[in-house]
């Protein structure tokens, strides 16, 4: 059996754990897994599962196929993890806040409680992003235009009470001004709308625009980490310019609830190692990844302490429309 660990977080380094023993089920994973990610194919989440999983397979020697069950901000595809057999062959990404605040707002397919974190991998922080030609081409100048036309602004997220929405609403409030959103089934959806000029900005993750950014496709007008994210060092924060908008995505494997000690454990140790493999962060650098490694363990804390804020703000102001 193996023995429990921590898998300590770091922001620098990953955590080391020692070398799995012996598992309690000596041939597991006899079978192939099954990762759901709850959006669409081509979003964020999906090219960061479908990397993860070749890396994964490796590592466990099982395939692990991809399976997009996209709807309703990601409740679809969590809800089908949350009935899975708890035997950690069945696992998902998960997403924040959407994995959080769905049931806050609404009587869910799942609870919280419903799943066992195994390991964060992603921790994105978000962003505006309007087309080239846009006449923003600041937070400053898109408040000028929203307070003289109210409404008229429209701005496309992966959903209502996802972490692109919650950071508009926490922008208008701040900024005095009124917006329209539009919600998307995902980042790939959202991409289009812009780059389609069918909206007039995009909030999405760094990592979802930074490529068509660096491409001459998109700007971005601010990014909502707590400081400036290293692969667009030169763009200045929202608090930098005044807001003090802090927001992103975090993004993980879990397992449904229930699942044993030793196999959450053989998961987590799955990910922490393909999380050092010099080719992963190649690629994870390449995608424009953030990677952040906590264990099932500071996963499942920073997920509630996540729920008890989220919590809060929905009293104070509820963001279902």
């Amino acid at each position: 059996m193996l023995t429990r660990r921590r898998l300590a977080a770091s922001g620098a380094a990953l955590a080391t754990i020692s070398s799995v023993a012996g598992i309690g089920h000596a041939a597991w994973p006899e079978r192939p897994l099954t990762m759901i990610v709850a959006f669409p194919p081509g979003g964020g989440t999906d090219v960061a599962a479908r990397t993860l999983a070749r890396f994964l397979e490796r590592d466990l020697g099982q395939p692990v196929v991809v399976l997009n069950r996209a709807g309703a901000g990601g409740e679809i595809g969590w809800g089908e993890l949350a009935r899975a057999r708890p035997d950690g062959l069945t696992i998902g990404f998960i997403n924040t806040p959407n994995i959080v605040t769905i049931p806050i707002e609404r009587q869910a397919r799942y609870r919280l409680e419903d799943f066992a974190p195994v390991a964060n991998i992603v921790d994105d922080p978000g962003a505006f992003f309007v087309p080239p030609d846009s006449p923003h081409r600041t937070l400053a100048d898109l408040i000028t235009y929203a307070r003289a036309n109210p409404e008229r602004v429209t701005y496309g997220t992966t959903g209502i009470g996802s972490d692109d929405h919650l950071a508009a609403l926490a922008f208008e409030r701040l900024a005095g001004v009124r917006l329209t959103h539009v919600p998307f089934a995902g980042a790939a959806q959202v991409r289009n709308a812009i780059l389609g000029r069918q909206i007039t900005l995009a909030s999405m993750n760094v990592g979802e625009g930074i490529a068509d950014a660096r491409q001459g496709q998109l700007r971005a007008l601010g990014q909502m980490g707590e400081r400036r994210w290293g692969e667009m060092a030169d763009l200045p924060t929202f608090r930098e310019q005044g807001f003090d908008v802090v927001q992103g995505s975090m993004r993980g494997l879990a397992a449904p609830a229930g699942v044993p000690r030793d196999v959450l454990d053989r998961l987590a140790v799955a990910v922490r190692r393909t999380m050092e493999d010099a080719e992963f962060r190649q690629l994870a650098t390449q995608q424009a990844l953030p990677l952040r490694f906590l264990g099932p363990d500071e996963y499942r804390a920073e997920l509630l302490a996540m729920r008890e804020s989220f919590g809060r703000l929905w009293t104070a102001h509820p963001w279902k429309e």
